[in-house]
């Protein structure tokens, strides 16, 4: 049964791009001499975590329930393999961007730099017309501050903390996933056995919009609402059902023989682009718009993006097949990795455009005389950053998960992965 799943070729590409996605909307905008324009490029930098929800639930939907929409392991198996995909890219990316935090504080290149802790976080507030003291916004960390998120951190609780992110803030979307995982085995039998499929995207789409009305509504976009409606897997799940209803309306629309044809492919194409056009200027109008556009006004067309990707067939070249599954395996680690890799990144260049060879004898001096980065080398940032996660799934997550599940599942059989379980196991957010 497993070995007859379909292949989407194209989920592999759109996946890759969206974490190459998130890396851009986390890091052009830290060049000044872009700012005019890098906002029209990275404003809509949650559409991709967005349509990563709807990618995963989609996809283990395909994978893991049968023809008669049961799951088609125990759930213990199904939990045991999502932790052991999520976790070590989890702790590692955690690890290094902690050291990374500890050792730019010690070089303290800037003074911003000179600032930076394990400690130190800002609140989560909508602040975009620059009504609140950005100053207000700096926080440092007691001692039970620390350990308590270095606790929910362990177990991947912190997406619950909605007052700010630790450590690692790209990270928050593995928090959400495991929560969303965990939910999985007992919604998506369920819902894959609903007929009318396009009223419960409908319904969920509207019960997706009902908490950013209520604090657009009620609240003055402060804290801890914003940092809510941003992560919290609750208020995110109905991404993760979208993707999962979007799984039984293609199976529906293709068991019935009405896939897409060339005008309702680019009529997709035509959709997408209107919607990200338009919020694009919605986001130019108050803060209200943010909250709407970031939680649910741009579902079906993250939907649709995820569908139109769908039907790109899978070209007859094995080499390619295989390149385009190393680079979707490589995006969650793009998610959890870039942020810390940017600063080694950035740091390393302004210390080499100084006076390096002064480093061995006079460290201090050496790092005075820093020059600044450069948005011409952003570039190979982005291929160092492509390859060095590809690496990473493939040289630690992927030995870390065997160890998992050799101790975890003894007594799991041995069997050859179909492409479509290789897929969501390399993919996590996958």
């Amino acid at each position: 049964m497993a070995s007859s799943k379909e292949r989407f070729i194209g989920l592999e590409w759109l996946r890759f791009f969206l974490g190459l996605y998130i890396v851009i909307f986390h890091t052009l905008h830290n060049y000044p001499s872009v700012r005019s324009w890098s906002g029209y490029v990275t404003d809509l930098g949650f559409f991709s975590t967005s349509t990563f929800f709807i990618l995963s639930g989609f996809l283990l939907a395909h994978v893991y329930l049968n023809d008669q929409h049961e799951m088609r392991e125990p759930a213990r198996s199904f939990m045991t393999k999502r932790f052991a995909n999520l976790y070590p890219i989890h702790i590692g990316s955690c690890l290094l961007a902690m050291a990374v935090s500890a050792g730019v504080g010690y070089l303290a290149l800037t003074a911003q730099d000179a600032g930076t802790s394990l400690r130190f976080v800002l609140y989560d507030v909508n602040n975009d017309t620059g009504i609140v003291n950005p100053e207000a916004l700096r926080h440092t960390m007691g001692d039970f501050e620390l350990w308590f998120n270095v606790v929910l951190n362990v177990f991947m609780l912190h997406a619950w903390n909605p007052y700010y992110l630790t450590f690692n803030p790209p990270s928050w979307s593995i928090s959400a996933l495991f929560f969303f995982y965990l939910t999985f085995p007992f919604i998506a039998p369920r819902l894959m056995k609903l007929k009318r499929t396009r009223l419960a995207i409908l319904i969920t789409n509207l019960v997706y919009l009902v908490p950013p009305l209520v604090v657009i509504a009620f609240t003055p976009f402060d804290m801890p609402e914003t940092g809510i409606l941003h992560r919290n897997p609750i208020i995110r799940l109905p991404e993760f059902i979208a993707g999962i209803l979007l799984c039984a309306f293609y199976m529906q629309q293709k068991n019935a023989g009405r896939l897409l044809a060339l005008r309702g492919k680019l009529a997709l194409v035509l959709y997408i682009v209107v919607c990200c056009l338009v919020a694009i200027w919605l986001l130019e109008h108050g803060r209200a718009w943010y909250y709407l556009l970031h939680n649910g006004l741009l579902l079906t067309a993250e939907m649709a993006l995820i569908y139109l990707c769908v039907h790109i067939p899978t070209p007859n070249s094995a080499r390619l097949t295989k390149f385009a599954g190393r680079l979707g395996g490589a995006s969650l680690p793009m998610f959890a990795l870039h942020v810390p890799l940017y600063v080694i990144f950035s740091r390393s260049e302004q210390i080499l455009k100084g006076e390096p060879s002064l480093c061995p004898d006079n460290l201090r001096l050496c790092l005075a005389a820093a020059g600044e980065s450069s948005v011409w080398l952003y570039p190979v940032y982005l291929l160092l950053t492509v390859i060095l996660c590809v690496l990473f799934q493939e040289q630690f997550v992927v030995r870390i998960r065997r160890w998992i599940l050799s101790w975890m599942l003894p007594a799991a059989p041995v069997r050859t992965k179909t492409h479509a379980e290789r897929m969501v196991d390399s993919r996590e957010p996958r």
